[in-house]
């Protein structure tokens, strides 16, 4: 403890009009956080200040981040001004860094008032790259819109911050530091956890680690490639997968985390994880997975790089859900899918007669689901999925779950999806992302597509390819009643369908984890009940050529061809 208080300061602040968080947080590039002045600590204020005093003052705060640039130098200002606001215990990861699940189950597990999370999640990194702030409340789950709406309109008229300057906290040692601050009864405790133990204790009590070690490294253990793309899984990887599991350090490959993920983008797709794609051709090895920055998204892969779409990966789970110890004792309760996540959830909900809920994209969603004790399981196309543990996507449980239903099957990864498609008809989808276009451009194209499919006669309307007709069934801009707080969604401009007779679907939608321009994102799914093992790309052409020629896109913002297709 310091020999005498700490001062607390009050300094003048003038707004910033740009700091509205979506659900995925706050994300600019490194340098507006870095040397625009104040920008950091403003947006931290607005964040205390959305926490009415009475609950904040003496509450317990979690704070880690994924490890890229500037994470050290935002947690020192944050627990600077956590102090002068009023905190009076800061739950920090060891160096800190921890994952998003890890700080989800840590804010659960100490029942912290809400926790701050420095990522800008699959973004890249480095001085040059991208930073983010998300504030996850005290389910552990990301803010709510009103929470976040809070947060933004303090930003616009905040004149002053308070702030500890003289407060230091050393990341590197694990245990607590205690320090006095002027006009505060008891002094600010910051711990500094091994957030690893933490998660891996909950990962024990939903998994059989006995059997999954028996898979990994038993009599006869399968072979499996993890890679973490520098971020912050690295240590969870070599700790949980290697130590307690038993996998060969061969198994691990970019288990260091590092402030610009090694120069790579760390977007766990077939295009960002080529390193981890190229290494499964060869059949070396029979399972694969990859993790982006922040640890809340996964891409699996069986062997010789057989790609396992996250909506199928989705249904499988879905299907082979008792697979997991975990859903034994607590039942399932129902499922969920974002909006333009394939409908191959949805049959598996059929077949089980589990309820099923669409939801917007963002977890926030699935979080208030889960609070409500209707759902135990849910996921989104953009390579996330999670249970009910926690209320964030989660990458490891995901691979754990699938590893979970290989070691109950004993099948390979390729063989237990053909079988899949075999017992429910096959998905083919697909999105096309076309990133850093002109925002006026694209907000113009939906705005006409908006227009466009609003008009009856849109209905009905026939779209001939080749030998293949499409007959419009239904055109909307995607609404959401939200059945436990009966709030109405509307996404006018982030969630426009096309669905087709045969049950085939065109979504657009805007979306809102990008700094450079705009990304609209067109994603394509068709469902054929007879198995084809045909490429995914080839059975979505007809589908790829009506939505170009719908919205123009190509014309509209000087595209000739999407940044990734995944």
């Amino acid at each position: 403890m310091e020999n005498s208080p700490l001062q607390v300061l009050t300094v003048a602040t003038a707004p910033y009009p740009d700091q509205r968080p979506s659900s995925s947080g706050l994300r600019k590039k490194v340098s507006v956080f870095q040397f625009k002045r104040s920008y950091l600590h403003n947006f931290i204020q607005s964040i205390f200040s959305s926490i009415d005093l009475r609950d904040r003052q003496g509450s317990t705060m979690v704070v880690g981040g994924d490890g890229r640039f500037f994470n050290r130098a935002a947690i020192e200002v944050i627990v600077q001004m956590a102090a002068a606001n009023g905190v009076g215990r800061l739950i920090i990861g060891h160096h800190g860094i921890m994952s998003t699940p890890a700080v989800s189950c840590v804010i659960r597990k100490y029942k912290a008032i809400g926790g701050i999370i420095l990522t800008a999640s699959h973004n890249p990194g480095g001085p040059d790259g991208d930073f983010g702030i998300k504030f996850n409340t005290a389910n552990g789950g990301p803010a709510s819109e009103a929470v976040t709406s809070k947060i933004f309109q303090i930003s616009r008229t905040l004149e002053k911050f308070a702030i500890c300057p003289g407060l230091r906290v050393d990341l590197e040692t694990l245990g607590k530091q205690a320090f006095d601050l002027e006009n505060k009864f008891k002094p600010l405790t910051v711990e500094i956890v091994d957030s690893v133990e933490s998660y891996a204790n909950l990962l024990r009590n939903i998994f059989d680690f006995a059997a999954l070690k028996d898979l990994l490294s038993g009599e006869n253990p399968i072979r499996v490639r993890i890679d973490a793309m520098h971020g912050v899984l690295g240590p969870y990887v070599k700790r949980i997968l290697c130590k307690e599991l038993g996998c060969p350090a061969i198994s691990a490959i970019n288990c260091v985390p590092m402030e610009d993920f090694g120069g790579q983008h760390p977007d766990p797709n077939l295009t960002d994880a080529a390193e981890l794609v190229d290494s499964m051709r060869d059949g070396s090895f029979d399972f694969g997975a990859a993790f982006d920055g922040d640890g809340d998204r996964n891409m699996i892969l069986g062997k010789h790089g057989f790609f396992v779409t996250p909506s199928d990966s989705l249904a499988v789970i879905a299907d082979n859900i008792f697979c997991i110890p975990y859903f034994q004792h607590s039942g399932v309760r129902g499922f969920a899918r974002s909006m333009p996540t394939s409908t191959a959830l949805d049959r598996v909900a059929k077949a089980t007669k589990i309820e099923i809920y669409e939801t917007p994209a963002g977890w926030k969603f699935f979080g208030n689901l889960m609070d409500a004790g209707l759902v135990s399981l849910c996921g989104e196309e953009s390579f996330g999925t999670g249970g009910d543990h926690i209320r964030e996507k989660d990458g490891l449980w995901a691979v754990l779950a699938w590893l979970s239903i290989i070691s109950t099957r004993r099948r390979s990864v390729e063989d237990i999806v053909k079988d899949h498609w075999l017992k429910y008809g096959r998905n083919y989808f697909t999105r096309y992302d076309y990133q850093n276009v002109d925002l006026d451009a694209v907000c113009d194209m939906m705005e006409d597509l908006e227009i466009m499919i609003a008009d009856k006669t849109f209905v009905k309307q026939r779209f001939a390819v080749k030998d293949k007709i499409f007959q419009v069934e239904k055109a909307d801009n995607f609404e959401y009643t939200d059945p436990v707080d009966k709030c109405v969604w509307l996404f006018s401009l982030q969630g426009l369908r096309i669905i087709f007779s045969d049950g085939s679907r065109i979504i657009y939608r805007l979306s809102g984890t990008g700094n450079d321009g705009a990304t609209v994102r067109i994603y394509l799914d068709s469902y054929e009940k007879e198995l084809l093992f045909e490429d995914t790309q080839v059975m979505l052409s007809p589908l790829a050529t009506i939505a170009l020629k719908i919205s123009q896109l190509h014309l509209r913002t000087g595209r000739i061809g999407p940044s990734i297709i995944t």
